[in-house]
C-alpha cells in the first residue's frame, strides 16, 4: 500500500513538471527583429538572400503589411498588425512591401514641390561659395505618370534654356522633375529582383532607431537604378531616409546625388520631405564640370484632399430664427463701406493664397512678427480701424508685401533675417505702406478673380507698388524705426543689406520677388539704403560679425498640412569663417520622432471623411549652426507695450 502511495505521488509530480516547462516555452517572447539572428550567422544578417547561403533555413516570411487606408480618403486609417519580422529577410520583404504600399497611398497627392539650387566654386577663405542660382515652383502629381506643372510664369523659358531638348531625368540641365523624382529609391520596381540589400548596423536618426541598409542593383536590372544606403525604421519598417544616386547611367545623362527625409506626419507613413543635392570634386587638379548644392522641399500633401472633406463634412444648418448680432444697425457709412471692401479684397486673396499651398495657415510665427509690428506701432501712436495681421510666405525666394491691412514675409526672407531689428527693418517698410493707406488689392474683392488654377497664382495674383508709393513708404519707414525699441540696434539691419548688395548679384533666384516688389535688383537694395549707407563695413573674416543666416535655419513646416513654426535650438558658436554660410544652401538633417499615441489615436478612430491628421512632433530642417540672437516668443501677444528682447546669446 505504501508502495503504491509513492508510486502515485511521483508520477503528479514529473506530470506537473512537465506541464510547467510546457507552459514556459510557450510564453517565451518573440525576438526582436533587430535581434532576431545569432551572431554565428553574420551572412544571413547582411546579404540578400538571392545571394546568400546560410547555415539555417529562415523562417517563413509573413504576408506583406495589410494597409486598409492605401489608396482610401483615409490615410490616417489603422494598420493591421502583422507578426514582427523575426530575420533580416523578412525585414526586407516588408520594408519592400511598406514602400509599395507607400507609393500607392500618394498616387493621389499633388504637392507643392520647390527646389532652389545654387552653382557653386571654391574660395580660399569662404569654402563654397555661390555663383549663380536657380529656383523651380510647381505641384508634381504622383500618379500613374508623375509630371511637373509649374507656378512660374517662365515656364516656356525653362524648358527651352534648362532642359536642352533632352527627356532623360537628372540631367545636367536641371530639370525640375529630376530632382522631385528622389524621393522613391525605384517608384515602380523595388523588389529583390532588381536589388540586393545587405544590411548594415542599427543606428539612432533623432528619437527613431533605424536599421542601415546597403542596396545595390543586380547586373541586368537596367539603367538608372538606386545605389546607395537606406535607414528603416524599426517598428513599422518604413524607410525614412535614403542616401544615394542612381546607376548606370549612359554617355549622355548624369544622375545626380541626392540625400532624401522622409517625416511621420500620419499613423503608419513616413511621408517625402526634404531632398539634399550635391555634386562637384573640388580636389587639387580636379576640373569640375559642374558643380551646385539644391534644396528640394515638398509641402501640401493634404491640400486638395482636406478642402474636398470639409465641403461635405463642415457645413452646418442654424435654425431660421437666427439672426445677425453685430452693433451695426444701419448701412455701412462711405468711408466704411470702403474699409469693408479692402478688407473683403484682403480675406479673399490670402485665402486663395492658402488654398493654392502657397501661404502658410495662421499660426505661432505669425504671432511673433505681430510683436515687432507692435511695438512700432505703440511707440509711433499708430492707431488703425483694424489690427494689422502677419502671415508666412511657403516659399524660399526673399519676398515680402502688404494686401490690406496684412504683412506677408516668406519663409526664406524670415529663415535668413539674423536678428529682430533686421525683422523689424523688414517689417517697417509693409508697416508704412499700411499706415498711408496705400492698398493695392481692392480689385480681389470681386471673387470671380479667383477662379483660376493653382499654378497661375504668380499670374493672377500681384501686390507691387509704383515707384512713388515705394518711395513714401520707405520715408516712413525710417521714422518708424527711429522712434521704435530697435533704433539703437540697425547696425545688423544695416549689414544685412550689405550683404545682400555683396551676394545678390549672383542669386537672381533667391531675389526674384513673385508677388511684392524685389527687396533688391540685380544686387542692388531697393530699400531703406540710409541705414546700409550707416552700417559698419562688411568684413567676412570676423566670426561676430553675423550678417545673414544660411536658408532653413529660422523656420520649420510640416508638410502635409502646412503649418510653420520657429526652429527652437541652442546657438552654435562657429569655428571658421567658412560656416557663416549667407544665403547659402546647406544639407537637411531633421530630427526625427514618430507621432505620439495621443495624436494617432485620434486618427486611427476617423472616419473616411475625418480632418486632417494633427502634426507631428517631427523636427524639420536642425537650425544653422550660427551664434545668432532668435526672437523672443515670450512675448507674442499682439497688444504687448514691452519691446521684444533683442538677443539671447
Amino acid at each position: 500500500m505504501r508502495f503504491t502511495k509513492w508510486t502515485c505521488t511521483i508520477l503528479m509530480l514529473l506530470s506537473l513538471g512537465a506541464w510547467a516547462n510546457g507552459q514556459a516555452q510557450s510564453d517565451s517572447p518573440t525576438p526582436d527583429a533587430g535581434q532576431a539572428q545569432p551572431a554565428a550567422q553574420p551572412a544571413a544578417q547582411t546579404t540578400a538572400p538571392a545571394t546568400t547561403t546560410t547555415t539555417t533555413t529562415p523562417a517563413p516570411a509573413p504576408p506583406p503589411v495589410t494597409v486598409a487606408s492605401v489608396g482610401s480618403s483615409a490615410p490616417g486609417a489603422p494598420t493591421t498588425t502583422a507578426a514582427p519580422p523575426a530575420t533580416m529577410d523578412q525585414v526586407v520583404d516588408r520594408f519592400i512591401a511598406r514602400e509599395k504600399g507607400l507609393v500607392d497611398l500618394l498616387k493621389d497627392r499633388t504637392p507643392v514641390v520647390e527646389t532652389y539650387l545654387q552653382n557653386v566654386k571654391a574660395d580660399a577663405d569662404l569654402g563654397l561659395i555661390p555663383t549663380g542660382d536657380k529656383y523651380f515652383l510647381g505641384h508634381m502629381d504622383l500618379g500613374e505618370d508623375i509630371e511637373h506643372r509649374t507656378y512660374l510664369k517662365d515656364s516656356a523659358s525653362i524648358q527651352k534654356h534648362l532642359l536642352g531638348g533632352m527627356n532623360k531625368l537628372f540631367t545636367v540641365q536641371y530639370k525640375p522633375l529630376g530632382f522631385s523624382w528622389m524621393i522613391f529609391a525605384d517608384r515602380d520596381e523595388f523588389d529583390r529582383q532588381h536589388y540586393e540589400f545587405k544590411f548594415v548596423r542599427r543606428e539612432f536618426l533623432g528619437d527613431v532607431r533605424a536599421l542601415v541598409f546597403d542596396v545595390t542593383p543586380k547586373k541586368e536590372a537596367g539603367n538608372g537604378r538606386f545605389l546607395g544606403r537606406i535607414w528603416v525604421e524599426d517598428q513599422d519598417f518604413n524607410i525614412v531616409r535614403l542616401n544615394g544616386t542612381y546607376a548606370p547611367h549612359q554617355r549622355n545623362e548624369y544622375f545626380f546625388h541626392m540625400d532624401s527625409w522622409r517625416l511621420n506626419l500620419i499613423p503608419g507613413y513616413w511621408v517625402p520631405a526634404y531632398i539634399y543635392s550635391e555634386e562637384g570634386d573640388f580636389r587639387y587638379g580636379q576640373k569640375n564640370k559642374f558643380a551646385f548644392r539644391a534644396q528640394t522641399r515638398m509641402w501640401g500633401y493634404d491640400l486638395k484632399r482636406a478642402g474636398k472633406e470639409d465641403e461635405l463634412t463642415q457645413i452646418l444648418v442654424d435654425s431660421p430664427s437666427v439672426q445677425d448680432q453685430s452693433a451695426a444697425a444701419q448701412d455701412a457709412s462711405p468711408v466704411e463701406s470702403q474699409r469693408l471692401w479692402q478688407q473683403q479684397a484682403e480675406d479673399n486673396a490670402l485665402d486663395r493664397l492658402e488654398k493654392a499651398g502657397l501661404l502658410a495657415p495662421p499660426g505661432e510665427v505669425d504671432k511673433v512678427l505681430q510683436t515687432v509690428v507692435n511695438n512700432m506701432m505703440i511707440t509711433n501712436n499708430i492707431d488703425l480701424p483694424r489690427p494689422v495681421r502677419c502671415r508666412v510666405l511657403l516659399t524660399s525666394p526673399l519676398e515680402t508685401f502688404s494686401v490690406g491691412n496684412t504683412i506677408v514675409l516668406s519663409r526664406g526672407l524670415v529663415d535668413v533675417l539674423p536678428d529682430e531689428a533686421s525683422l523689424a527693418m523688414v517689417l517697417s517698410h509693409e508697416l508704412a505702406h499700411i499706415a498711408l493707406g496705400q492698398n493695392v488689392g481692392s480689385k480681389y474683392a470681386y471673387n470671380d478673380r479667383m477662379l483660376f488654377a493653382d499654378e497661375t497664382t504668380y499670374a493672377n495674383l500681384g501686390f507691387r507698388h509704383d515707384d512713388v508709393e515705394e518711395q513714401s513708404a520707405d520715408k516712413k519707414a525710417l521714422d518708424l524705426l527711429k522712434n521704435s525699441p530697435y533704433a539703437q540696434k540697425l547696425d545688423s539691419a544695416g549689414l544685412f543689406l550689405r550683404m545682400l548688395s555683396a551676394r545678390g548679384e549672383a542669386l537672381p533666384g533667391l531675389l526674384s520677388a513673385h508677388l511684392g516688389n524685389p527687396i533688391a535688383v540685380n544686387g542692388t537694395p531697393t530699400r531703406l539704403t540710409d541705414i546700409m549707407n550707416r552700417a559698419p563695413q562688411l568684413d567676412m573674416n570676423k566670426l561676430d560679425q553675423i550678417a545673414a543666416l544660411p536658408l532653413g535655419g529660422r523656420v520649420k513646416l510640416n508638410p502635409w498640412d502646412n503649418k510653420v513654426e520657429l526652429i527652437k535650438s541652442a546657438a552654435v558658436a562657429l569655428t571658421s569663417v567658412r560656416e557663416k554660410m549667407p544665403f547659402e544652401v546647406t544639407p537637411f538633417f531633421p530630427r526625427l520622432s514618430r507621432l505620439s499615441v495621443a495624436t494617432e489615436a485620434p486618427a486611427a478612430a476617423s472616419t473616411a471623411a475625418a480632418a486632417v491628421p494633427p502634426a507631428p512632433a517631427a523636427s524639420t530642417p536642425a537650425a544653422s549652426t550660427q551664434a545668432v540672437s532668435t526672437p523672443d516668443t515670450s512675448t507674442t501677444a499682439p497688444t504687448t507695450v514691452t519691446p521684444v528682447s533683442t538677443s539671447n546669446q
